[in-house]
């Protein structure tokens, strides 16, 4: 008994002091992603090549007081191990709010303006209450599961929580490929699986163009503003989609 609090203890204490030197080397940084994520030794850069894109779509949240939702903190079922993502956005959005969810227990990684919640991220009861709890969020994050099902789920309940003007982004989008994930790579026209899904999505962004009377916009209709597809990333940004068309009207030609 003695030896384990021993252990957990030693293993604390060294987190700290990494996440303290870590800090020290990234104040010089702080606008580098890909620097910051080499620093924190997260994944985002180097196993991929996420930071490059990332910088280009957050830069303009970079100095505002965000609230940032990531799904996932890595490191399995090891307290002490991961959290190197949440510590990089820290670092990067100086006045930002950093929240997770893990179906582990996270809690050695919290910190001043980190914070972690315990659960799965397609218990809607569990999102509901941890939105309850921050309140509509600007940037979401799910490096979770990758299960295409869950993916997909965890995006309808997350989506409308998003502020106008915020970013809904999911990370290792080649699990839509594999089958163990709930993939495939034989139809990629299956449905259930998360390019599948997204790739209907992009038929959002025209339905001012839909020639079809009486057409009744649906939620994504109304709030996709535009969508960027990388390899293994998908950004949706969130807003008012009520750019009129050129030809029709209520989805019918105008009368000249």
């Amino acid at each position: 008994m003695i030896k384990n609090i021993k252990s957990k203890f030693d293993s604390e204490t060294k987190l700290k002091t990494k996440n303290l030197v870590n800090k020290i080397k990234a104040f010089f940084v702080f606008n580098n992603l890909t620097t910051l994520a080499k620093i924190f030794g997260t994944d985002k850069w180097g196993y991929h090549y996420y930071t490059k894109h990332y910088q280009k779509h957050f830069r303009p949240f970079k100095y505002k007081k965000i609230k940032l939702l990531e799904i996932g903190v890595g490191g399995y079922h090891i307290p002490t191990n991961g959290g190197n993502s949440l510590r990089m956005w820290k670092a990067y959005f100086c006045l930002g709010k950093i929240y997770s969810l893990d179906i582990y227990d996270k809690s050695p990684h919290e910190e001043h303006r980190i914070k972690i919640y315990q659960g799965s991220q397609v218990d809607q009861k569990f999102l509901m209450s941890i939105c309850e709890e921050i309140g509509d969020l600007d940037i979401i994050i799910d490096d979770g599961s990758h299960i295409n099902e869950h993916v997909i789920k965890t995006f309808e309940y997350l989506f409308p929580k998003l502020k106008n003007g915020g970013i809904y982004v999911i990370e290792d989008t080649q699990t839509s490929y594999w089958k163990e994930y709930g993939g495939t790579s034989e139809n990629f026209n299956q449905d259930g699986t998360i390019y599948f899904y997204f790739k209907r999505l992009i038929e959002a962004l025209n339905n001012e163009e839909f020639m079809i009377d009486g057409y009744e916009k649906n939620y994504y209709d109304k709030h996709i503003v535009s969508m960027h597809f990388y390899h293994n990333m998908i950004f949706i940004y969130k807003g008012e989609n009520n750019e009129p068309s050129t030809y029709l009207k209520n989805n019918q030609i105008k009368n000249e």
